[in-house]
């Protein structure tokens, strides 16, 4: 039984319907220790009959049989494995990777080997000693002779020790000096054991071997034993072969990546900027929530839900803006109207019954008091009384007031007072003073004099200027006035349930009707959020915009790769990588392309937002740019994706390249 045998081959190319056979009933076989020459004139089917022998044409008629196995030259899962396995191949043009060192040229032949690491590096650095290179591993093919680009293919051949070596004209460029160098190492490669198939058309070439097949017009015209074929160690040990694991697909597309860093930069910085817009905006929105939820936190308490009567639209008219009025007592700063109704003590009692409830805190409130230091008159927007939904941070001198006792607000009072030494109105007397109507509808001057207990600063421009709730009970029962509350603040007992209190208390009934409309700050504070969020969404998708530049600069670019690395391609194949490996390949490139973009874009994002806060720090005292772990990860899966979907059509294109045909592109 043969090492390798050929049946009956038939090789036909069509231009059109019409059939030009290259090959006719071609019947051979082949021994390992052999070193044959298959000589012929160029168009003899030579070249033809390589491929065939290589795996790589699978196209034809007859059998291949390896030690009496058919290959099936129809599975191409079966060729690859055959050419990983069994087949190494010598070229005229060399067909070396120039991105690619030396030793990196003759590691990817290993990379499809059992080896580790380390045993792969020592292997290829031995092959290259042997063909004399161990002084140029580090140098590129253009760095390199003829002679010495050639050795560097007989290494990369032999380096998953084939039991098979194809050299197509490997002397065809070569000088007379180099021609015997390499004749030499072909021979010493069929000593070893391995079957050596030469295909030439120099006679001198032909004579170097152990055995002269001369083909002519598709057909054996001769077969010629020269000398004897060499001895086979049948108890040697052969190098297992693998799949190409996944990540040296990977590797790969960063060394290309490396090597023309150039152009490929212009890529990712195109795509940097993008992902830089998206994130930024995104920091600016996550900025803009969190400068107004802490001013709004600051002030208010946002576990604080505010209760007014329920009143229907045309008895609102007569009191006001409901929804205002609700909004305003929220904010801590409710104004009553002559006619707003109260609450009376069992309605009180009743919020009080309310699952999660606290504490419930009545509010009497007035518009446009006038507040007296010496012979100057102050006008204050609204006097209300002190809640748990007013935050003591916002006194920013002295403290809460107590029984007679005032907080004023510090622009519209104390600065106006002085606006050097406005703390130095803590302390004082003042004289407050509002007017409201009594149950008769007459008109009545509220008059007290208080002590001003502190002075409140809120940045959200609305002014705080409260007493307490028995100070304000006090003030209007002088008047015969009525105590009742106007509005109520109720403390809930965390965030969590602070919508769930709201919907309860505004379902609740009297005698089957409604009379209590509540309204909260965390409620606000969520619609506020909402359209914080969608107009940073919309300001990120124009940014996004130019994601889409970017992808078809990555999809442009990853087409004319394909179209620059057709050879490597064909090599990469012709050594036994498959269609799901080349598509790994550039799938990584894009993929690499992506990362280093967004960790650019992160960096540049990073250092732009740093910079934006300075300034709008001297402004807001806040850092309105805030980019979050939540939005570098989703910049990171953007660019994946946009890079992921760049690649599909060409590394589609790129698998899809025919090897014989890749490997003669220029």
């Amino acid at each position: 039984m043969s090492y390798l045998e050929l049946k009956d081959i038939h090789k036909a190319y069509y231009l059109g319907k019409e059939a030009f056979p290259v090959l006719n009933g071609i019947n051979l076989t082949f021994e390992r220790g052999e070193f044959v020459a298959i000589l012929g004139e160029s168009g003899g089917g030579k070249s033809t009959l390589m491929n065939i022998i290589g795996g790589l044409d699978r196209q034809f008629q007859g059998q291949v049989l390896l030690q009496g196995t058919a290959l099936d030259h129809h599975q191409e899962k079966q060729m690859d494995q055959y050419r990983r396995e069994t087949v190494g191949y010598i070229y005229q043009s060399y067909n070396l990777i120039n991105h690619l060192s030396v030793l990196d040229n003759v590691l990817i032949s290993l990379d499809m080997t059992k080896l580790n690491r380390s045993e792969r590096e020592q292997r290829a650095k031995q092959l290259l000693t042997q063909v004399g290179l161990a002084d140029q591993i580090k140098k590129y093919p253009n760095q390199l002779s003829g002679g010495q680009k050639q050795r560097v293919a007989i290494a990369r051949a032999l380096a998953s020790d084939p039991q098979i070596i194809i050299a197509d004209e490997p002397t065809g460029a070569l000088d007379s000096e180099n021609t015997t160098e390499v004749l030499k190492i072909l021979d010493q490669i069929a000593a070893e054991g391995r079957l050596v198939i030469c295909v030439t058309h120099s006679q001198d070439v032909a004579n170097a071997g152990t055995r002269i097949v001369r083909l002519a017009d598709g057909k054996i015209t001769d077969d010629e034993r020269v000398k004897p074929a060499y001895p086979v160690d049948e108890n040697r040990q052969q190098i297992a072969a693998r799949k190409l694991p996944w990540y040296v697909p990977l590797n790969t597309a960063f060394k290309h990546l490396r090597y023309t860093w150039t152009w490929n930069l212009i890529i990712i910085i195109g795509t940097a900027i993008g992902l830089f817009a998206v994130m930024l905006f995104n920091g600016l929105g996550n900025g803009l929530k969190g400068y107004i939820n802490q001013e709004i936190n600051d002030m208010v308490n946002p576990r604080v839900v505010t209760v007014s009567r329920y009143q229907k639209s045309s008895q609102s008219q007569r009191g006001g803006s409901q929804e205002g009025n609700q909004q305003a007592a929220a904010m801590g700063a409710s104004v009553t109207t002559t006619n707003q109704p109260t609450f009376s003590t069992a309605q009180l009692s009743k919020l009080k019954k309310v699952a999660h409830v606290q504490t419930v805190q009545p509010i009497l409130s007035a518009s446009n008091a006038t507040i007296t230091v010496g012979n100057k008159d102050y006008t204050a927007s609204s006097l209300t009384t002190w809640t748990a939904s007013n935050r003591k941070s916002i006194i920013k001198a002295g403290h809460v007031a107590g029984k007679n006792e005032i907080v004023v607000d510090k622009s519209s009072v104390a600065k106006k007072w002085s606006s050097k030494n406005w703390k130095q109105l803590v302390g004082k007397k003042v004289t407050v003073a509002f007017q409201t109507t009594n149950k008769s509808g007459k008109s009545v001057t509220v008059k007290r004099q208080l002590t001003v207990a502190g002075i409140t600063d809120s940045t959200t421009g609305s002014g705080v200027n409260a007493v307490t709730y028995a100070t304000m009970k006090n003030m209007r029962s002088a008047k015969n006035l009525s105590t009742q509350p106007t509005s109520v603040a109720v403390k809930v007992d965390s965030r969590e349930h602070n919508d769930a209190v709201t919907k309860q208390i505004n379902k609740l009934k009297i005698d089957g009707k409604r009379i209590y409309r509540a309204t909260s700050i965390a409620s606000m504070l969520d619609t506020v959020n909402t359209y914080v969020n969608l107009a940073t969404t919309i300001l990120a998708a124009i940014a996004g915009i130019s994601l889409l530049v970017s992808a078809l600069m990555i999809i442009v670019t990853m087409f004319m790769s394909v179209s620059a690395r057709k050879k490597e391609i064909g090599i990469l194949r012709a050594l036994g990588e498959s269609r799901r490996d080349i598509r790994r390949l550039f799938t990584s490139e894009s993929l690499i392309i992506g990362v280093i973009s967004a960790l650019l874009a992160t960096g540049i994002a990073y250092g732009i937002g740093a910079a934006l806060n300075k300034v709008l720090y001297q402004i807001a005292s806040y850092n309105m740019i805030e980019i979050q772990v939540s939005n570098i990860i989703s910049t990171f899966i953007i660019a994946l994706v946009i890079a992921l979907l760049a690649a599909i059509l060409p590394a589609w294109r790129a698998a899809r390249l025919n090897p014989i045909d890749a490997l003669a592109a220029d």
